[in-house]
């Protein structure tokens, strides 16, 4: 009975009815309704797009920097390959790699944020600019703000990487920024393309 009581600490494991963890169940559920929520900002864009009929787009008048935000998603894609590559680490046990690719990724998820804030002060044209000038601020924004949110979680992951938190078999507090940060990878190509190419 004491050996019992030694082995047992905290509330039973919840039971599990899917073949993916909770944790990891929550966050994909968290990020399925992040896609609705920029799926609402890009039916506005749409809708701005088709209402505003303009023979050209975006609209005379806004420029948009095409290059600096190209090489802006070459570094946040990037980044995507260097999370990846610090989960593989951890889960081979290699700590310096797990703490070597957080704080790459850290490293360049800042440089996309703040090569974004240096195009919003350059870019010539503000929110309140015409219906144009509120979509690309509101998806831009939307998605920036979303990186802001990644950029905390790999931050509290890696300060958790360079304390010696994660193993080769628990590592959810690697697994699960890095889900939510491959999304933001994915999300800003699709807001690229949308807004930036098409």
């Amino acid at each position: 009975m004491e050996a019992h009581a030694e082995a047992h600490h905290g509330p039973p494991v919840a039971h599990q009815s899917s073949r993916v963890d909770s944790a990891t169940l929550g966050m994909l559920l968290f990020i399925a309704s992040e896609i609705m929520l920029f799926g609402s900002f890009f039916t506005i864009y749409f809708f701005v797009r088709v209402v505003n009929n303009a023979p050209e787009w975006p609209p005379e008048g806004f420029h948009l920097p095409v290059f600096v935000a190209g090489v802006n998603t070459a570094i946040l894609l990037t980044s995507s390959f260097t999370m990846h590559w610090s989960l593989q680490a951890i889960k081979r046990g290699n700590r310096a790699g797990l703490q070597a690719g957080l704080v790459l990724t850290l490293a360049l998820g800042l440089t996309f944020l703040l090569t974004q804030a240096r195009e919003y002060s350059r870019i010539g044209f503000a929110p309140s600019d015409g219906a144009f000038g509120s979509v690309f601020f509101g998806l831009t924004g939307l998605h920036g703000a979303h990186v802001f949110v990644g950029l905390t979680l790999l931050t509290f992951a890696t300060i958790r990487a360079f304390r010696g938190h994660f193993t080769a078999e628990h590592h959810h507090g690697v697994e699960i920024p890095g889900i939510y940060w491959h999304f933001v990878d994915v999300m800003w190509i699709v807001v690229y393309t949308t807004v930036y190419i098409l």
